[in-house]
């Protein structure tokens, strides 16, 4: 199930609005979700121009937002894991200069690796 945080992500990007409309109590925002414990809910809805969704609107969202929230996964998962920039410089140059290749086929194995252990959804 996704989050409430993503559900009305979804909800207000669906009505043209931005999701920077969700914040924290304090950055003031237009819309504040409360947690606590394993409950979440909305606190605030000050959102100009389109109404505060009820739970049928926000249960909508919940198979895109599930979608959502692997992709973000997914999407975090890769950028953490790929080998740094720097590796990758060192390697390409010493291939281009024609020193050494192994560093660079070594890159591509690990860049590679990530990309199937983390497919895109």
């Amino acid at each position: 199930m996704a989050s409430l945080y993503t559900k009305v992500k979804l909800y207000l990007e669906a009505n043209g609005k931005s999701s920077n409309e969700i914040g924290s109590p304090s950055q003031n925002a237009n819309v504040q979700i409360l947690h606590e414990g394993d409950i979440s809910s909305i606190n605030v809805w000050n959102v100009n121009g389109l109404a505060k969704p009820n739970n049928s609107q926000l249960e909508s969202y919940d198979s895109d937002g599930d979608a959502e929230e692997t992709n973000n996964t997914i999407r975090n998962n890769r950028a953490n894991s790929y080998p740094i920039t720097k590796e990758f410089i060192e390697a390409y140059t010493e291939k281009e200069i024609g020193e050494d290749s192994t560093k660079w086929n070594a890159y591509v194995i690990k860049y590679n690796k990530v990309r199937t252990d983390n497919p895109k959804g």
